[in-house]
């Protein structure tokens, strides 16, 4: 699903659609719930109540029903779609969005790892849990870095060692 911030460079900056949010401070459960919905859409967060996903059909939909979500909740929220006023901005979102991915792809590598060493029964329960984390990630993962492909083979190792599993 990468979107190509390579683009950029060429001159045709990608659009991004961006969502600016107020959310009413209590009860700070409603603020906690669309902060976890955000996070696990896999948002740029460009400052206070702003927020950026690359636009596409899926992110603006998600997008639009979280702004929808937020207005249910005494909130207030705009949806823009723009482009990033130069290449180098662009890069750098798409570089904190990358860096995001990679620290979770590592955190599945180690537990993947972990897992190996562990009873069948144990190894069994932890490949289920992975396979779910890496579908979990993929949805989010804009700009894919370099450690999904190292937690993808260690998921796929532990499977492969682990011939119990439904896969």
């Amino acid at each position: 699903m990468g979107y190509g911030v390579e683009a950029t460079v060429t001159g045709t900056a990608g659009q991004w659609v961006l969502l600016a949010y107020r959310i009413p401070r209590q009860p700070s459960t409603l603020r906690i719930t669309i902060w976890r919905k955000l996070d696990r859409l896999g948002v740029a967060r460009l400052g206070d109540g702003l927020v950026a996903l690359p636009a596409d059909a899926r992110t603006r939909e998600q997008i639009d029903w979280l702004a929808e979500e937020i207005g249910e909740v005494g909130g207030s929220s705009t949806v823009w779609l723009a482009a990033a006023s130069s290449a180098a901005q662009e890069k750098a979102i798409a570089a904190e969005m990358r860096q995001a991915r990679a620290a979770e792809y590592r955190a599945v590598l180690e537990q993947a790892e972990a897992a190996a060493r562990a009873r069948p029964g144990e190894r069994s329960r932890a490949l289920k849990r992975l396979q779910a984390e890496l579908r979990r990630i993929g949805r989010r993962d804009y700009f894919p870095p370099a450690e999904r492909e190292a937690a993808q083979r260690a998921v796929r190792a532990l499977a492969e060692a682990s011939p119990e599993a439904v896969r």
